[in-house]
């Protein structure tokens, strides 16, 4: 009779050690993936316009699962004349653009995404200055981001 109840014993120990080692790796790949989504820092310069700020990738299961970008355009050159603005483009739509404000700092908060999908997996952008119809307007280097 003392063996069967210690048959019994080990099998609910082995239970709870399965359990916490499950509840364990759960813990453990949760704190991965909370990592993999941290926010990175984006700034994007060049004469006369500037962005500083954030960047991270929305979880597939947020909606609008996009590019969220939060931080500060910046007219960095208030005697120029000329607005400034982000250009951004998502994946299979064309070239669109959030306006700043000539000799200021506006602050952006937004999600870039593909309201079709549920996903969006690309975004270009870059900074410029709108120097108007006569010139060409001067952008910063087009950064591309692409979800992993």
């Amino acid at each position: 009779m003392t063996s069967r109840h210690t048959h019994f014993n080990e099998g609910r120990s082995m239970r709870k050690l399965a359990a916490v080692a499950v509840a364990a790796g759960l813990f453990f790949g949760g704190m991965g993936a909370a990592a993999a989504d941290s926010p990175h820092k984006l700034v994007m310069r060049t004469p006369g316009v500037g962005f500083v700020g954030t960047y991270q990738w929305q979880a597939a299961n947020k909606v609008p699962s996009g590019l969220h970008v939060k931080g500060e355009l910046r007219d960095e050159n208030i005697n120029d004349g000329h607005n400034v603005y982000l250009r951004v483009k998502v994946e299979g739509y064309s070239w669109g653009q959030v306006t700043g404000v000539q000799r200021k700092r506006v602050k952006i908060d937004k999600v870039f995404s593909d309201g079709a999908v549920l996903r969006t997996n690309m975004v270009r952008m870059h900074a410029c200055i709108d120097r108007g119809s006569l010139r060409p307007d001067y952008c910063s280097p087009e950064r591309l981001f692409e979800r992993r």
